[in-house]
């Protein structure tokens, strides 16, 4: 009986190894872009779930001063990846995206609630185009080059939807944001090459919904809609796991 029982427990064993060797033997690296006035820490719970469903997660840590740095940041992370990269912006980190995704070994991009420009356009020409009836980012004047979101809007505007003692904290721990990365136009648009797939935030304040979904048919994207304020991967973090998956392809 004891050594049936040693066997059964040594059964159990090999199997749970198996199912996490294979959990693990994902053939994608997954690759966490921020936005503006954030760091990355705001993947955090994104980052959980997929590394628990066995993916390898990096996450860039934007330094948002010029799209060119940031560009050359996510390319060193992309480097670090092992497996060919699904590329994921939020926010601004739709432009590092489109600007940093053209190498050969990222698969896909991922846009959440983000900017994804034509080549010769810059963040600048899009966040200030007309939008009738829906809000803008209420952005206070630039300021030693740099910009920020008016701490008394930020929570309803960035993060409608998390715990305001949260968005609190975040308003008053912005990355300032340089002109330098908002008004560099992109060169050569990684989503003319790498098939794209769309978040749609429909209760945004800082990327009017109606920009989303025209940038989102421009770049021919696959694309979802979720009822959520612009910090989608911290009030959905399920939902946004769950689409990154979505451009991983069917095998994962």
């Amino acid at each position: 009986m004891k050594r049936a029982i040693t066997g059964l427990i040594a059964a159990m064993m090999t199997t749970a190894s198996v199912l996490t060797a294979m959990a693990a033997e994902k053939d994608v690296s997954i690759v966490l872009v921020h936005g503006a006035f954030v760091d990355a820490s705001g993947w955090q719970d994104v980052y959980n779930i997929l590394m628990a469903d066995g993916y390898e997660v990096l996450a860039v840590q934007n330094p948002t001063v010029t799209l060119e740095g940031d560009a050359e940041a996510t390319r060193r992370v992309i480097a670090r990846a092992s497996k060919p990269v699904i590329l994921v912006g939020h926010s601004y980190g739709g432009a590092v995206i489109t600007e940093a995704g053209n190498l050969p070994n990222v698969r896909s991009l991922v846009y959440l609630a983000a900017f994804a420009p034509e080549a010769g356009q810059s963040v600048y020409d899009i966040a200030t185009e007309p939008t009738p009836g829906e809000d803008k980012a209420p952005l206070l004047p630039p300021s030693d080059g740099f910009l920020l979101v008016d701490p008394a809007k930020f929570p309803l505007a960035f993060a409608a939807g998390v715990d305001i003692a949260t968005t609190r904290f975040m308003a008053n721990a912005q990355v300032p944001w340089g002109l330098g990365a908002v008004e560099t136009k992109i060169s050569k648009p990684a989503w003319k090459e790498k098939p794209a797939y769309f978040m749609v935030t429909t209760e945004d304040h800082m990327i009017p919904p109606s920009q989303q979904r025209a940038m989102a048919a421009r770049i021919k994207a696959k694309v979802v809609e979720i009822d959520s304020s612009h910090a989608v991967m911290l009030s959905h973090p399920q939902d946004v796991a769950k689409f990154i998956v979505s451009a991983t392809g069917p095998s994962n």
